[in-house]
């Protein structure tokens, strides 16, 4: 990995994309609008970002359905397809530091985590996904008589994605790789807080051979840009990452349009189950920690609320408190740094109001809560640590996206699954034991999409990532995700 030296200087001489990108061209909004596009560790500003809104909307949605209905990409063979995939996906790794630093100044990621996990992640989707393209077949049914019933997968259309800020690039190859793949035409709507590595990612898409008009990308707000693709009549589906309230809006859009389909990654509140039959109490501690202060904690599967078996509560918090404290904020860019800044200075106060709320409750500050905001110089905030936590506090059943750990106990089995399960939430879960029937009896009553034992976080494309309940009912990643963006026909032949 480059020094710190070398990636400031990659920082100070890179150029930072602020127009939106329609139909195969960069090109500023239609009003004129810009919205400011802030590096969190600095507060300096960055660019200012072209800020669409719902006549851009109508413009690139008749882009991309001309593109559709033109077969440019919706008919390309599937092998051609593949091969403009595999084309963009060596494209992003040969500007790989390039977009490293991008999101890193964008939000604050630690340039270490973007080199490591992000990158690499973001472009295995696109090349896995490439690849299974020629690699999914129809069916024929069990008709029987004189008939032969022909099943088949057809893209859908128009697909606009949503995507969040807490992963700008990874996120939204999550998104946009099944959908293109499948063979629809995308139009991404990044988060207006990290919009900047998308935009360079469709420039790439162009160079690797894909036609105008089948990737766009529209930087803008939720309220405008987003809700004008969600009501838009010629999208026919709409993928979203972000909070549970806005994924609720978004199905109402749907209702008030044209019944596009919503497939939907929202909220979480992850519980991490610690029994006291787990045979390494620090490496269970270091797990935790690692589950709610990486990306500092601003990640939709952090397990925010810590459930430990009582008989090892001591011992296990003093390793937990060790652990934490191996997080310490500092400059992103710098490779040793495993904390960054939060992203704006609203969620550095949402975190400050759910650290104050906690204490109000009755919750104990074990480790970190806010400093004093010091203008100019950054939105760092500190591990944080609140122990004598129960499920009817706040901090404990809103999801806070900071670095905020809720700890309770509990005695048994039986009471450390209800409280898990005791949320709206579903997303996510970890399970620490060493005891192989306890993982799997545990697992399997839990409420949740993703289940983690003796780890947290782990898993690559061939696995879908989505939750439950109110964590929403969309899938990214593995094949589940490209059955997300097609028609299912069936074509009944007499013979």
């Amino acid at each position: 990995m480059k020094n710190y030296e070398d990636w400031q200087a990659l920082a100070a001489s890179i150029t930072i994309p602020d127009k939106a990108y329609i139909n195969g061209k960069f090109v500023a909004s239609i009003s004129g609008e810009t919205f400011d596009c802030i590096n969190p560790s600095t507060e300096t500003l960055l660019a200012k970002v072209a800020s669409t809104d719902s006549v851009d909307v109508d413009v690139a949605v008749a882009a991309a359905k001309k593109a559709f209905k033109s077969g440019a990409w919706s008919r390309m063979s599937p092998r051609d397809r593949k091969n403009i995939m595999l084309k963009w996906a060596d494209l992003i790794t040969e500007h790989q530091d390039e977009f490293a630093v991008l999101d890193t100044l964008d939000m604050g990621k630690s340039i270490s985590e973007m080199v490591n996990i992000d990158i690499p992640d973001s472009i295995d989707c696109i090349r896995w996904t490439a690849e299974g393209i020629d690699k999914l077949y129809g069916e024929i049914a069990p008709t029987g008589g004189p008939n032969l019933a022909l099943i088949s997968h057809e893209p859908i259309g128009v697909v606009a994605a949503v995507t969040p800020w807490n992963y700008p690039l990874m996120m939204a190859s999550w998104k946009i790789a099944p959908a293109l793949a499948a063979g629809n035409s995308v139009i991404l709507k990044p988060s207006e807080k990290s919009p900047l590595s998308v935009l360079r990612l469709a420039e790439l898409a162009t160079q690797a051979g894909m036609p105008d008009g089948v990737f766009n990308v529209l930087p803008g707000f939720g309220h405008t840009a987003g809700k004008a693709l969600a009501l838009h009549n010629d999208v026919q589906v709409i993928a979203f990452t972000g909070s549970t309230r806005v994924a609720g809006m978004l199905m109402e859009y749907s209702g008030q349009s044209n019944l596009k389909r919503v497939w939907i990654e929202a909220g979480g509140k992850s519980p991490c189950l610690v029994f006291d039959d787990y045979e390494d109490i620090v490496q269970a501690a270091k797990g935790a920690a690692s589950a709610i202060f990486t990306n500092q904690g601003e990640v939709c599967i952090a397990c925010s609320r810590l459930y430990v078996q009582s008989s090892i509560k001591d011992v296990f918090m003093a390793e937990l408190i060790k652990a934490s404290q191996a997080y310490v904020p500092g400059d992103p860019l710098n490779p040793k740094t495993n904390m960054g800044p939060l992203v704006d200075k609203n969620q550095m106060d949402v975190m400050a109001r759910f650290v104050k709320s906690a204490q109000k409750e009755g919750a104990s500050l074990l480790l970190g809560g806010v400093p004093e905001y010091k203008e100019g110089q950054g939105f760092f905030v500190n591990p944080t640590i609140l122990a004598d936590a129960n499920n009817s506090m706040e901090f404990v059943r809103e999801e806070i996206f900071g670095p905020v750990l809720a700890v309770s106990t509990f005695d048994t089995e039986e009471e450390g699954i209800a409280l898990a399960n005791d949320s709206v939430y579903g997303l996510g879960a970890s399970i620490w034991t060493s005891n192989l029937s306890r993982a799997h009896r545990v697992s399997r009553q839990l409420e949740s999409g993703m289940v983690w034992v003796n780890t947290w976080g782990d898993g690559d494309t061939t696995v879908p990532f989505g939750g439950v309940k109110a964590s929403g009912n969309g899938r990214d990643k593995s094949l589940h995700a490209m059955e997300k963006y097609t028609e299912l026909k069936n074509v009944w032949i007499r013979l």
